[in-house]
């Protein structure tokens, strides 16, 4: 933690004026001053790959699995997994085909 100081981006003015709006500074969030509790931290790393798709945040809207169905195998009945280290395809029935099929929790 530092002490307070002003900021580099805005020179302490805390964002800009396009007329009668105010944008504000996208570095000290419109405070005009950075450190203390307000110490702009490292951006996070990026993650290490895509998510699955069935934890895509389409999946919250709700005309989404209405549309497409499974969120495994998107209505397709079948799932497919490529393993890059055996340079292999692998095709197997999706678990919504399943007798019983499956909950959407999981």
């Amino acid at each position: 933690m530092t002490d307070p100081i002003t900021c580099p981006e805005c020179d302490g003015e805390g964002g800009q004026r396009l007329g009668r709006l105010r944008i504000a500074c996208r570095f000290c969030h419109g405070r005009g001053w950075v450190g203390a509790e307000h110490e702009p931290a490292e951006p996070a790393p990026p993650p290490v790959g895509p998510p699955p798709v069935w934890k895509h945040r389409i999946w919250s809207d709700s005309a989404a699995p209405a549309v497409l169905g499974c969120r495994y195998c998107l209505g397709s009945k079948t799932v497919v997994h490529l393993d890059e280290s055996t340079r292999t395809l692998a095709m197997t029935p999706c678990r919504c085909r399943m007798p019983g099929g499956f909950s959407e929790s999981t």
